[in-house]
C-alpha cells in the first residue's frame, strides 16, 4: 500500500460491495479481535488491479445509539483514526487486500484520543498476524 502525500481515505479504501461484505462476515477465512469499545473483523483477500491494500467499513448499531447524530459522530471518529494510522499496514504483501470491519460495542461515547489509540493498536495487531 503506497502512502499518499496527504492522509486521505478514498472511495476505493471503503469496503462497499455486497459480495465482499458477505465474504467478510460469512467466510471461513475471517478473523476477529476486540479492544473495547471496538471489535475488528478482518480477512485477507486477493488483490485485484483496482483494489487497495486495505479496505474498511464501520458499523455502529442502532441498538447502541438511537440517534443518527450519535452514530455518525462515532463513525467519524473511527474513520479519522483509521485515516491517520493506515500507514501501519504498509508492510502487507502486494498481492493481498485486507478487508476490515470496525464494529462499535459500547453504548457510550469515548474520547477521540481513546478511539485513536485503540484503532492504532488493532491495526498493529492485524499487521503482526498477516
Amino acid at each position: 500500500m503506497s502512502m499518499p502525500s496527504a492522509f486521505t481515505l478514498c472511495k476505493k479504501e471503503r469496503l462497499s460491495g455486497r459480495t465482499d461484505i458477505d465474504k467478510l462476515f460469512n467466510g471461513n477465512g475471517s478473523r476477529s479481535m476486540a479492544m473495547f469499545p471496538l471489535r475488528l473483523v478482518y480477512m485477507k483477500d486477493e488483490r485485484g488491479k483496482d483494489k487497495p491494500g486495505a479496505a474498511m467499513l464501520i458499523s455502529v448499531p442502532k441498538r447502541q445509539f438511537k440517534h443518527a447524530v450519535d452514530r455518525n459522530r462515532v463513525k467519524r471518529q473511527v474513520r479519522e483514526a483509521f485515516r491517520h494510522n493506515k500507514h501501519l499496514l504498509d508492510g502487507i504483501p502486494d498481492d493481498v487486500c485486507l478487508n476490515m470491519a470496525f464494529i462499535w460495542l459500547d453504548n457510550k461515547h469515548h474520547s477521540t484520543d481513546d478511539i485513536y489509540n485503540k484503532v492504532k493498536r488493532l491495526l498493529e495487531k492485524v499487521k503482526e498476524k498477516v
